[in-house]
């Protein structure tokens, strides 16, 4: 659907900030600001789509939010070596466009998007060719050493949950972020690369249950050893591969886990769910889940099933061509649905990472 692949580019140009931040969703309250996650997936988006000074924006923003603070970051770095509890010393998952925290209460302490933002920069200075921007060193640098310092602490995943636990998908979006600095930074202090390679030992070893990737993974001591997070299987793990590569997506274990996100996970002829036991907003199916989902099946060359998801994707369209972040056609939970509508509204749309990861998908098919 030509219409709406030109539509997301707008979509996510109009929702840019003058600052270079992607709003995460403009008629959501709660989503009013800029995680850099969703922004390095956006950014990623438009350098495919060869929009390359958008992205160039964003990472402009990033970098410039990163040293603001700074000061954070290294209290969090020596904190963390020390053994200590960082506190409110962290960088956080989220700010508002203009780089300052949020004031709301919110599950700030996630690492996932930091990582993912150094795999995207990496990639806009491959496919741009461009030099390494001074700040953006600076940026890079106290970033890397903040993941390598900080990856084997629990933190809340990439839904913004369970804070008790390591989470594969975390894991590997950092091993991306690090494999990313150790190419621009091969020398020095911090051995970025070495530090990857130990997270991908980590995962190997705690990670893996019966062939295929787990959701989570218990720190070494505590009640969270029992939980039934460690058995479950979460459709963001096809990022552990796509694009992470932590593992290569034909491998085996990555296989053994797309079978049972596929069997879990995914409706035949329908979009992708979150994991089993989702409660948000009833548990519907994600839109960029099915984009990921596809994006994953371009790389092992099953391209109609990719096609099967692009369809569906592009079906959930509104008459002004705008994607939400879920659907309801089939929830797992739908007594919750209520309840959050009452809470927070209807479902966001648009989604810029919705739209993001339609156009990823449409670039990888060369749709």
């Amino acid at each position: 659907m030509p219409d709406l692949y030109h539509h997301s580019l707008k979509v996510i140009q109009t929702y840019q900030s003058p600052g270079g931040a992607y709003v995460a969703s403009p008629n959501f309250a709660t989503y009013r600001y800029a995680w850099f996650r969703d922004g390095a997936f956006t950014a990623y988006a438009m350098d495919v789509a060869g929009r390359h000074e958008s992205a160039r924006r964003f990472h402009d923003w990033a970098s410039r939010t990163v040293l603001r603070h700074a000061e954070q970051a290294e209290r969090a770095i020596e904190k963390a070596m020390r053994g200590q509890p960082l506190g409110e010393d962290y960088l956080h998952t989220r700010y508002a466009v203009d780089g300052q925290a949020g004031t709301q209460d919110w599950p700030n302490f996630q690492i996932d998007g930091l990582g993912t933002w150094l795999w995207a920069l990496a990639w806009h200075l491959r496919c741009t060719a461009e030099p390494l921007p001074s700040t953006w060193k600076h940026a890079v640098r106290l970033v890397a050493r903040y993941l390598a310092a900080l990856w084997a602490l629990p933190c809340y995943d990439l839904w913004e949950e369970h804070s008790s636990y390591l989470h594969s998908y975390t894991l590997a979006a950092v091993y991306g972020g690090l494999q990313a600095a150790g190419e621009l930074f091969p020398e020095g202090d911090w051995s970025f690369s070495a530090v990857a390679d130990e997270i991908k030992r980590f995962v190997l070893r705690h990670g893996v249950r019966d062939g295929r990737l787990s959701k989570s993974i218990a720190p070494p001591s505590g009640t969270a050893a029992r939980s039934p997070l460690l058995s479950l299987v979460d459709a963001s793990l096809v990022g552990v591969a796509t694009p992470y590569r932590l593992f290569s997506p034909g491998d085996a274990v990555v296989r053994a886990t797309v079978a049972r996100i596929e069997a879990e996970l995914h409706p035949p002829g329908g979009g992708v769910h979150r994991y089993r036991s989702d409660t948000y907003y009833g548990g519907g199916e994600w839109v960029l889940l099915a984009a990921w989902l596809g994006w994953y099946y371009t790389e092992v060359g099953e391209r109609e099933r990719a096609r099967a998801l692009l369809h569906w994707v592009e079906a959930q369209a509104d008459p002004r061509k705008e994607l939400p972040e879920q659907v309801s056609t089939h929830l797992l939970a739908p007594a919750y649905r209520a309840g959050w509508q009452a809470r927070w509204g209807p479902v966001a749309r648009p989604l810029l990472w919705s739209h993001a990861m339609y156009i990823i998908l449409c670039r990888a098919l060369g749709a």
